[in-house]
């Protein structure tokens, strides 16, 4: 199964952060986490890596549901989104959720997945 959804741009990469960051908000997610791995890289072990952002994105009142629904399901969250460089563009890429219901064995997380699934992929088209 396909584990996450791609977008190109030609935003440049802070436009292609913020413009992604702005979408995810208008459906219902808000960044908990960003993870500058291109800085991170170079403190850590002093090596040159392309511009690269890791953004843990979550929708509180979903998450609620399902954490309820599977407990465990918190080493899964928050959905991770990158934005990185890649060829002179700028890509944009969202977890696929639907992952989750064949990773957990647990049917009861497909419809949940899918409504993730269907606001991931709004925010990414609107890129």
């Amino acid at each position: 199964m396909k584990y996450g959804y791609s977008k190109t741009t030609n935003l440049s990469f802070e436009q292609a952060v913020e413009k992604i960051t702005d979408e995810l908000k208008k459906e219902g997610f808000g960044v908990l986490t960003e993870i500058d791995v291109k800085e991170t890289l170079k403190k850590k072990l002093n090596v040159d890596f392309k511009k690269y952002k890791i953004l843990g994105a979550c929708n509180p009142p979903i998450a609620h549901k399902a954490l309820q629904i599977e407990e465990e399901l918190g080493l899964l969250l928050p959905c991770n989104v990158i934005v990185y460089e890649k060829n002179e563009k700028t890509v944009v890429s969202v977890f696929n959720p639907m992952v989750m219901p064949q990773l957990l064995e647990n049917k009861d997380m497909e419809a949940f997945a899918e409504d993730v699934k269907s606001k991931l992929l709004s925010a990414l088209e609107r890129v």
